[in-house]
């Protein structure tokens, strides 16, 4: 394992037995167990049942820590924030989404007028050279 990632995975892979996610969050295993029952860190299961972490679920742990122990966050306001964290990545997702369709629109738009402009046939459009001026006068009774 180079840098605590796993060879065969990435910071999602869940591959961590709780013992060894414990000591890499810095705290007890059931400390893990009790936030995973009020769904503060969800790790993956095995087949057995049991619990796995991934390197993302020990940054999520050390966060929790940090909440509490440093800024004195309870575990309902932590739940709460990380919810809404979840809710802004899943957001700032779909605003990327939406910016890149939007491009793609444009561009679609861009290349349709540009088509419709080159498909212009000129000499069906009868073009009149001359001008004519008509002055009005109105009769005097």
């Amino acid at each position: 394992m180079l840098g605590g990632m796993p060879p065969e995975g990435d910071e999602e892979t869940p591959v961590f037995v709780i013992s060894v996610a414990a000591q890499l969050a810095g705290m007890h295993a059931q400390t893990l167990r009790t936030y995973d029952r009020q769904g503060l860190v969800s790790p993956g299961r095995t087949a057995g049942g049991g619990r796995r972490y991934s390197m993302r679920d020990i940054a999520l742990l050390r966060e929790v820590q940090r909440l509490s122990q440093e800024d004195g966050v309870n575990l309902a306001g932590i739940k709460r924030i990380i919810e809404l964290e979840n809710q802004v990545d899943a957001l700032r997702a779909r605003v990327s989404e939406l910016t890149e369709e939007l491009a793609a629109a444009y561009a679609a738009a861009e290349q349709a007028a540009a088509a419709a402009h080159a498909s212009y046939r000129r000499d069906l459009v009868p073009l009149n050279q001359q001008t004519a001026m008509v002055v009005w006068r109105p009769k005097r009774r």
